[in-house]
């Protein structure tokens, strides 16, 4: 059961009705509900998920997931509260305010009995730093440990991969897991061959990737001057997290009060009372030269126009938050180099947190809705000790790394399964249902 038809509550719905999942989602506006019911296969229920009689009516006494992601922490977490006396067993709210995640605080997720609080602007700001450490990368996601790591880059004109057929890079210590050119994304084979504006996805050892950098001729360093675009809460989270690893922040924000309250709450930090399309404040401090800008304001096109006025200046890479989705995709011909949607980011954090039995972890892929799950390999006929080559995957998907035990295995053909394996499986859209089944994923 899932309580908000937000973009995080949809999301949500169609990534587990995909998977097989019966999908029960409620929320106050009939009208949203009715779209998505037309939509996606799901249970709609109209109405609001701290009622009794709502949840009631919606089926509560058989549910085993609850999940509420509406806009307000309060119905949040009093339906969550309300789930515990029908025997949920999982219960994951999400929240704004930060004295839930206070340890020992009276309101702190143990105290309330809920298994995972989830925030959107929280998940925001930590996926902003760990992009900001691969500065060459658009997407990074860490796997067994960080032992695996899978690594998304865009192919430029001047690299000396432009023009290779996969074949050549047989040394690369990795694998090519998806080429998306435009619109369309492809599973790789031999035959094809890299282009210039081409987005790559592969799979590495995490020890490996300075060798896959340099073959794509960048340098993962972190930055040393950073520009925040908008000095709401993930802005003052950035730059916080920024501070405590001693890279030089300036923060850029229009409102006066705000100002006070981040030069007073913020070390470090220098805070520029400015708006973000002010080119001549921004150039006086230096925004020319910096290593990475991020645009958080509230407001979807100052944040693109505030990035690619950085490009234009000469920022060397931009993150730019984006609250509509269906926006990043349309941004790469912009030469915006990350787009993110804080709610999407938080839905991956809960789809990595609910996914059991034989899922390690799972994580979408914003740009081409994709995924990447590390699974354990199911002890059946048909996988266990059959080499690649002869294994049966579905169209559509490709594994990409092999964990045995402290060992990380780049696979090739003849690399045989074995039952205690964890496979490092990237698989499209439309082969996710067929991508379950074969890996029976629970």
């Amino acid at each position: 059961m899932i309580v908000g038809a937000g973009q995080v509550g949809y999301f949500l719905s169609e990534k587990l009705s995909v998977e097989g999942q019966e999908v029960v989602l409620v929320d106050r506006d009939g009208e949203r509900l009715r779209t998505i019911e037309r939509e996606l296969n799901i249970i709609t229920v109209e109405g609001s998920g701290a009622s009794t009689r709502i949840i009631e009516d919606a089926g509560i006494d058989h549910t085993d997931l609850f999940i509420a992601v509406t806009d307000s922490d309060e119905v949040n977490l009093v339906s969550c509260i309300l789930s515990k006396e029908y025997n949920v067993a999982t219960r994951i709210a999400r929240v704004r305010n930060e004295d839930f995640y206070s340890s020992g605080s009276a309101l702190s997720r143990e105290a309330l009995g809920i298994d995972f609080l989830i925030s959107p602007d929280l998940a925001m700001a930590e996926e902003i730093v760990k992009l900001s450490t691969r500065s060459g990368a658009f997407e990074v996601l860490e796997f067994a440990g960080g032992h695996v790591v899978f690594l998304g880059y865009v192919v430029h004109d001047y690299n000396p991969l432009c023009g290779k057929v996969l074949f050549d890079l047989r040394g690369l210590p990795g694998v090519i897991v998806s080429i998306v050119r435009g619109e369309d994304s492809i599973i790789p084979r031999g035959h094809d061959r890299i282009e210039a504006g081409d987005k790559l996805y592969l799979v590495t050892r995490g020890e490996d990737i300075p060798v896959v950098e340099s073959l794509f001729n960048v340098a993962s360093n972190p930055p040393q001057r950073v520009f925040v675009i908008g000095g709401g809460r993930i802005g003052y989270l950035v730059a916080r997290r920024f501070e405590a690893m001693g890279i030089g922040v300036i923060v850029v924000e229009k409102n006066p009060d705000r100002c006070a309250f981040l030069a007073e709450n913020l070390d470090t930090t220098m805070v520029l009372n400015s708006h973000g399309l002010e080119a001549h404040d921004m150039l006086e401090e230096g925004i020319d030269r910096a290593d990475l800008v991020v645009s958080v304001t509230s407001k979807d096109s100052i944040n693109i126009l505030s990035s690619l006025l950085a490009k234009h200046h000469g920022a060397a890479k931009c993150i730019t938050h984006i609250t509509r989705p269906d926006f990043i995709p349309m941004l790469d011909d912009l030469g915006i180099d990350v787009a993110l949607s804080p709610r999407l980011v938080a839905a991956n954090m809960i789809l990595r947190f609910v996914r059991g039995g034989s899922t390690v972890a799972v994580a979408t892929l914003l740009a081409n809705n994709a995924e990447v799950m590390e699974i354990r390999v199911p002890d059946r006929e048909g996988v266990v000790d059959l080499p690649l080559k002869d294994l049966s995957v579905p169209a559509g998907a490709i594994i990409g790394a092999i964990v045995r035990g402290r060992e990380v295995i780049i696979p090739r053909g003849d690399t045989t399964l074995r039952e205690d394996d964890n496979l490092i499986v990237f698989f499209n859209r439309e082969s996710m249902a067929a991508v379950h089944d074969f890996f029976r994923v629970d």
